[in-house]
């Protein structure tokens, strides 16, 4: 649960609590006093009378009653029963309005967001966000979002999947909850560029290792959110032009990578494999000696390598090495025994 909906469920409850404890003193006090005055007994006596006449245990009177006293005590009566009226109508509204099932499934979700780890977090739950959170978890990677708006939060409230929380990501207590220090990045989706130059510069500073992708709606806003720390900036707009030229002159190459990037299929996928992990056995080997077409099926068209350098349609003559990332097309099938091949060596 973030700070601000803790301090509202806190806020609400106290005052239902302190409304509570406070109208129940009054009255015992009030009632003491009275009695006290208009029946002459002693404190103890005036105290007890008070106790079970808002009570309403029934138990028999200290002593006769003066038309006065009679009159106090059902005055004493009514107000009593108004008070715990609206405390007890105080309790149910906060109950059935929603505000106590809200404030137990943010605990609940407050808990898995504090288990994740090497998880993304997307700032921004608007068209951008939303479709980075359906590709992620197409590919079954854990993320949490982060928006502070209540109209978004009740839509996302609706899927039981998604881990949320509500609050500004401008804030470090807010990404501290969101689990940064142990994600592997953060994409920030607001439609407002100066929103996401402060999200990236907070993400940044708090863990220097962090992947940072940002959106951009201005163009003189993306060199300000490299400047912040934004490892790549996106511009939908730019991108959906691009696009729609391309399909002008070059359709069916638009439309293939279309099929091999964007769609759920199982025929196809493009995969990014680590190196990482090579079997010693292929170190200092090239990608002809590691013969990943014959034995996995799946094709390399291209290598980032450790300098960060990429290389589309490598020679089969090139070394690979531990610090390299092949770029890989195949089926899920061919990927899978590609990345296990690597691995074992075998």
């Amino acid at each position: 649960m973030n700070q601000q909906q803790y301090n509202k469920f806190q806020e609400v409850s106290d005052i239902t609590i302190k409304i509570g404890v406070g109208v129940l003193g009054s009255l015992i006090i009030i009632g003491t006093l009275g009695y006290h005055i208009i029946e002459g007994w002693d404190l103890i006596d005036c105290l007890y009378m008070t106790i079970i006449t808002i009570a309403t245990v029934g138990f028999k009177e200290v002593g006769p009653l003066t038309t006065g006293g009679k009159i106090f005590t059902m005055g004493l009566i009514v107000a009593s029963l108004g008070s715990l009226a609206y405390v007890g109508t105080s309790i149910a509204r906060f109950v059935f309005d929603g505000d106590l099932a809200n404030y137990i499934k943010t605990y609940r979700v407050d808990k898995k967001i504090a288990k994740l780890k090497n998880h993304v977090i997307i700032v921004g739950f608007g068209r951008n966000g939303e479709q980075a959170a359906f590709e992620l978890e197409d590919h079954g990677v854990d993320f949490v979002i982060v928006d502070k708006r209540d109209n978004v939060i009740e839509r996302v409230r609706e899927n039981q999947k998604l881990l949320y929380i509500k609050g500004d990501a401008t804030h470090e207590e807010v990404l501290e909850q969101a689990g940064i220090y142990d994600a592997r990045a953060l994409i920030a989706t607001t439609p407002n560029d100066a929103d996401n130059v402060f999200v990236v510069l907070t993400a940044r500073s708090m863990n220097p290792g962090l992947t940072v992708i940002s959106r951009a709606s201005e163009i003189g806003s993306q060199m300000k959110l490299k400047r912040a720390g934004a490892t790549n900036v996106i511009m939908p707009e730019r991108i959906g032009g691009q696009r729609m030229a391309k399909l002008v002159h070059q359709p069916d190459v638009v439309e293939f990578l279309e099929y091999v990037l964007l769609q759920k299929v199982q025929e196809v996928s493009l995969e990014e494999i680590s190196c990482r992990n090579l079997a010693q056995q292929y170190v200092g080997k090239s990608i002809a000696d590691l013969q990943i077409r014959a034995r996995s099926g799946a094709n390399v068209i291209g290598i980032k390598t450790g300098g960060a350098r990429y290389i589309f349609n490598p020679d089969p003559k090139m070394i690979v090495s531990r610090n390299d990332y092949l770029f890989v097309l195949g089926n899920p099938g061919q990927i899978k025994k590609l990345c296990e091949m690597l691995e074992s060596g075998d």
